[in-house]
């Protein structure tokens, strides 16, 4: 049985515990630990920040309620997150909103390359009115099972690459990038001139140590913290996406609990995402200060309008439908 055979099959038995642990309202008051998943290792700002809420949790409850995190790929990447928070087998799932556009359309307006002008730029819209109905739409979407808690930084993506160093946009031409599994990012990178491969996380670093890719995108903290820096020398500063990431929680679950502890699960997760914002800058100059001195090659790109040229197909493709969405957004000032 492959891995992910196993983590479907680990997901289904989970879920048949979890509908005689959560489903009868007898049962409301019972001890209860909430299962969370990160594909980040320990001390991450995201893992931490998520960690930190459980500790609140626990003690508003007096121990009846707390926060198991399993870290670091432990139940798979972010698409089995998802599904195992959807059939109620985990409860916590931190994960991208470039995995989540598939399963919420509304949240793709995020996934558009070149959306925010810069990190002040979509804080200040995650922040704000935009920000909390998009987490609403999440909510409301019966189909989904989740319910969206809070926003959390990821600072802006960027390409890096084994062999070849990217100094401009022609030589992305041909290169194999990694991207997540969403058709709009596939899009991107292909018109970027590279060949977009979709690829669950927990499968990147053994692509890019094999050359099954030649190159992955991600923010400075995953690029070092999870060692891909150790294969792909070369970090090219595109900052081409800038995708905030979400923690959701499973509405089987949800549906179980008091509205105290609802109360109490938002409360804490709106304290998480803006503890995971400080741990997150720091998190990022420590990253690239690691990659420095590793020897790194870290390429400042001086004109981005090549690239923003070029991203206009999918721009075209994808960008009517969030047309209304867009001018709110690029209003936020």
């Amino acid at each position: 049985m492959d891995r992910r055979a196993f983590i479907r099959l680990g997901a289904l038995t989970a879920v048949a515990g979890a509908v005689a642990d959560f489903g009868r309202p007898a049962l409301a008051q019972a001890k209860m630990a909430l299962k969370a998943s990160d594909v980040h290792p320990a001390g991450y700002p995201t893992v931490a920040a998520v960690e930190s809420l459980g500790k609140k949790l626990e003690a508003a409850t007096q121990g009846r309620l707390s926060v198991q995190m399993y870290a670091s790929m432990q139940l798979g990447g972010e698409k089995e997150a998802i599904e195992q928070a959807q059939v109620g087998a985990i409860q916590l799932a931190r994960v991208s909103v470039g995995t989540l556009g598939p399963v919420i359309d509304d949240l793709n307006v995020f996934n558009l390359p070149f959306l925010f002008r810069n990190v002040d730029h979509m804080r200040k819209v995650i922040d704000g009115d935009i920000g909390t109905e998009l987490l609403d739409k999440v909510t409301a979407n019966d189909k989904a099972g989740l319910i969206g808690l809070c926003w959390m930084d990821a600072g802006a993506r960027s390409v890096y690459t084994i062999k070849k160093p990217v100094h401009a946009i022609a030589d992305l031409k041909g290169l194999k990038i990694r991207v997540i599994g969403n058709p709009m990012f596939v899009d991107m990178m292909n018109a970027l001139g590279g060949n977009g491969v979709a690829m669950g996380y927990d499968q990147v670093f053994s692509a890019l140590q094999t050359g099954v890719i030649d190159g992955a995108e991600n923010n400075p903290p995953s690029y070092v913290f999870d060692n891909h820096y150790t294969v792909a020398k070369h970090y090219t500063l595109t900052q081409h996406l800038i995708v905030p990431e979400m923690l959701a929680f499973s509405r089987k679950t949800w549906d179980t609990l008091s509205k105290d502890d609802r109360a109490l699960i938002g409360k804490f997760s709106r304290e998480a995402q803006f503890e995971a914002r400080t741990l997150w800058d720091k998190y990022e100059n420590d990253a690239m200060a690691k990659a420095r001195a590793a020897g790194n090659e870290i390429i400042e790109v001086a004109d981005k309008k090549p690239f923003q040229d070029a991203v206009k197909p999918v721009w075209d493709r994808y960008g009517p439908k969030y047309a209304e969405m867009i001018k709110r957004v690029a209003a936020v000032s």
